[in-house]
């Protein structure tokens, strides 16, 4: 999911069709499509003969029947999940029913912080509480095949249980929901962190694969380049929000007023959650006062006011 204006990046094929991105990695977009998921969820395939399914989708049974029959003359060795967004965990269940695979991948969906009172997440794709995995991955983690192998690398911020997998053979990270090419990726209190997420964008950088196959949309080129550019964006807009509690705004819905100038409307509850973000880790860094919890009603300013 993303907080960013959309920019047409089509892919090739349509919803349900396999489409063939390098010797070891295929991919069926699902017909989820949307504001904060673009064309739709990227289901990617691993391997041949023995394969690894990756981020399986929604509670779509078309999608996963799609899915199941592309791979009826193989066999599903693992399927694999980064995070537990009900736009791509909740599928994994359906898939392994149809093919006895195991579930492995992230831990079980946890919230950044509890939740305040009251508060709610305005995310069109909420947590995915029902995910139970046969096997929890953590960073190094590997799950292996015939020709490929899969290593866990823990990229948390989106969501706290974010995984990334690195496949090895072809220098390729299957980044989840963390870097996206089409948008940036919404960082949502309770289930995401700013402080983290940062962290793990700076643990990426210095990573050395060469392409990037995000949980929505195309390819991320140069990725090293990109994910220096993501932290660059993510501090601008961090100082973009210092600004407005210095000219006298308080409450979010001015502060998204003001960052988010032309923001389209059905976004600005997500604007208002990456705002309220970034205040949380300002707070936490002492660069920012607030006299209660920091929630979407809360009332900020710098903390030298």
């Amino acid at each position: 999911m993303s907080d960013d204006p959309v920019f047409d990046r089509a892919l090739p094929g349509q919803p349900g069709e396999i489409v063939a991105l390098s010797p070891l990695v295929r991919r069926i977009v699902a017909d989820n499509g949307g504001p904060f998921t673009f064309t739709g969820t990227c289901t990617y395939i691993v391997g041949h003969g023995e394969v690894a399914v990756i981020d399986p989708g929604p509670d779509d049974p078309a999608h996963i029947e799609a899915v199941a029959g592309a791979l009826a003359n193989e066999r599903v060795r693992a399927i694999l999940v980064t995070h537990t967004h009900r736009d791509h965990s909740p599928g994994a269940p359906l898939l392994a029913a149809l093919t006895g695979a195991p579930v492995v991948g992230c831990p079980p969906h946890r919230a950044a912080r509890e939740l305040a009172e009251g508060e709610l997440n305005v995310l069109d794709a909420s947590a995915d509480r029902d995910y139970a995995p046969d096997r929890i991955l953590a960073e190094g983690d590997v799950v292996s095949g015939p020709g490929w192998t899969l290593t866990a690398v823990e990229t948390p911020g989106h969501t706290m249980n974010h995984l990334a997998f690195a496949l090895a053979e072809e220098e390729t990270l299957f980044s989840g929901d963390h870097v996206m090419a089409w948008s940036t990726s919404i960082v949502a209190p309770p289930d995401g962190a700013m402080g983290p997420y940062m962290a793990s964008l700076e643990k990426l950088k210095g990573r050395s694969e060469t392409i990037y196959w995000p949980g929505h949309g195309g390819a991320v080129r140069e990725p090293a380049r990109f994910v220096r550019a993501l932290l660059q964006h993510r501090r601008q807009r961090e100082a973009a929000i210092l600004r407005r509690l210095e000219a006298g705004d308080r409450a979010i819905p001015a502060i998204v007023a003001h960052v988010y100038e032309g923001i389209a409307p059905i976004l600005t509850g997500a604007a208002a959650l990456s705002v309220l973000a970034h205040l949380e880790d300002l707070v936490d860094r002492d660069l920012v006062r607030c006299d209660a919890a920091p929630t979407l009603e809360a009332l900020y300013r710098p903390a030298g006011g």
